[in-house]
Formats: C-alpha cells, sequence, structure tokens
C-alpha cells in the first residue's frame, strides 16, 4: 500500500462527491426527480443505487462480501425518495461509509483478498472498480442536471470559450506537483 494511492483515491472520490453536490445545489427540488422517460432514472434514483451500492461495498469491506445479502439492489431504483432531504441524507450516508473504509486501510490489512460476489479482488482492484462505477454515475446526475437548467446551468469545469484563457494560465504558472483536483476541493478564497 502506498499513501500516495489512498491520497489520490480520496482526492478523486471527493471530487467526484462535490461535483454532485454542486449539481444538486443548482437544481430546483422538483428537478432530483424528472426523468426524461418512464425507463430513465431521475437523480434521485441515481443517488439511491449509488447510496445501495457504497453501503453493500463498502460495509465491512475487508471482511465481508461486497455484495451483501440485505442489500436490495432491484428496490434501489423504486422511485420512492420523496424530498430533497431524503435524497440528500442517502448521498452524504453512502460517502460517508466508503470513506470510512478508505480511512480504515493499513499496511497491515492492505494484502487482504476482497470479494465482490464471491469474486476475489485485491484491495486496489476493489477500490478502482469503485472508482470507476461511481464517477459513471456521477456523471449521469450532471447530466440530468444539466438537461433539466439548459441554459441556466453553470458550468462545473471549464465552460464553452474559455479553455484557451484557461489554458495560458496553467502553462503560465511554473511547473509543480499538484493533484489535478487540488484547485478543484480547495475552498477559494472570498
Amino acid at each position: 500500500m502506498t499513501a500516495d494511492y489512498l491520497t489520490s483515491v480520496r482526492k478523486q472520490f471527493e471530487y467526484y462527491k462535490q461535483l454532485g453536490e454542486k449539481t444538486f445545489a443548482q437544481l430546483p427540488d422538483d428537478a432530483l426527480f424528472w426523468q426524461y422517460n418512464p425507463e430513465s432514472n431521475s437523480i434521485a434514483t441515481i443517488v439511491k443505487h449509488l447510496w445501495g451500492n457504497m453501503l453493500s461495498r463498502w460495509t465491512d469491506f475487508l471482511t465481508t462480501d461486497g455484495e451483501k445479502e440485505w442489500r436490495q439492489r432491484e428496490a434501489e431504483f423504486d422511485n420512492d425518495l420523496l424530498t430533497r432531504q431524503a435524497v440528500l441524507a442517502k448521498w452524504t450516508e453512502g460517502w460517508n461509509c466508503l470513506f470510512s473504509a478508505l480511512d480504515s486501510l493499513t499496511e497491515e490489512n492492505w494484502q487482504t483478498t476482497v470479494y465482490i460476489r464471491n469474486q476475489g479482488h485485491s484491495v486496489v482492484e476493489a477500490i478502482n472498480r469503485q472508482l470507476a462505477h461511481y464517477p459513471y454515475h456521477v456523471g449521469q446526475i450532471v447530466f440530468i442536471g444539466k438537461m433539466a437548467l439548459d441554459t441556466k446551468w453553470a458550468s462545473l469545469s471549464i465552460p464553452r470559450g474559455n479553455s484557451a484563457g484557461y489554458n495560458a494560465e496553467k502553462f503560465a504558472q511554473p511547473r509543480h506537483d499538484a493533484h489535478f483536483t487540488d484547485e478543484y476541493l480547495t475552498p477559494k478564497p472570498q
């Protein structure tokens, strides 16, 4: 295990968590429950699925299968979250479970085989699996938010037409080591 890997992974998870939260902050309550069509998931449904996956994967991460017997995956796609508060509570509970599991990793338990649906993973593989899964769904959340707000959407990255200026600013600085998320996760002075 390297501390650098865990630091990087944590920052990346925090970054995607923040993208979701910046999307929620822009949306009126009803947009959290909007569906493009009956076969599409709302933001609330995606949050509920992430919550179910996170609790299943990260509860007793090193000692029990990541697909818990108590998980009701199909029910995660039922549209039964009815308030912003309920959506945000699930969001927070899921991420807290993930970060608690990451914080429990040590040199002593790093070589543990982690099982997901009875398939063995190294700790790195299990983390990377979720590091691919969660941004996939956060991207869906952001896209639905953009559709719901249309021209009122405030970009969460480099707005259209600003790439040249953004790159000029970056290349005007001396080379330095930094994680790509640092500028997004560090609070801006006011």
